[in-house]
């Protein structure tokens, strides 16, 4: 994807420069994966969507988790596989989501898949089949 494209047509949520902490549920919901599996996740997700799968960030500390960014009111639909966490405001208290810019310095969180207008967030039909796969 081209970085000066997804600049011109970024979300608003995304800060234009560090980081910014966003609350699930408003502007998306959030699905965290930690680890090896949430690296898998996002590889086969990429894969299969031809590196168009929608917002995903990646924290570099606490245990490498990955926030695959749905549209709000999504992640709650049926209950996630364990380890996979639900961020979506929907009564179970408040969760944050640290939010990279697009370029600059964001450590410790970055870009595993750019949000776009035309590509704002991850389908999340399509990211719980994937989760179930990989966790087989």
């Amino acid at each position: 994807m081209n970085l000066r494209k997804s600049l011109d047509s970024k979300p608003s949520w995304v800060p234009g420069t560090g980081h910014a902490l966003r609350l699930a549920g408003v502007h998306f919901d959030a699905v965290r994966i930690g680890g090896y599996l949430g690296e898998e996740v996002a590889y086969r997700l990429m894969e299969f969507t031809d590196f168009r799968a929608g917002p995903i960030v990646r924290e570099a500390t606490r245990g490498r988790n990955l926030y695959f960014l749905l549209a709000p009111g999504t992640a709650s639909g049926g209950a996630w596989p364990a380890p996979v966490r639900a961020l979506c405001g929907n009564g179970g208290g408040e969760s944050y989501v640290g939010i990279p810019a697009l370029d600059g310095t964001t450590w410790p969180l970055g870009w595993r898949s750019l949000p776009t207008l035309e590509d704002p967030f991850v389908e999340g039909e399509l990211l719980r089949r994937t989760v179930e796969r990989a966790l087989r």
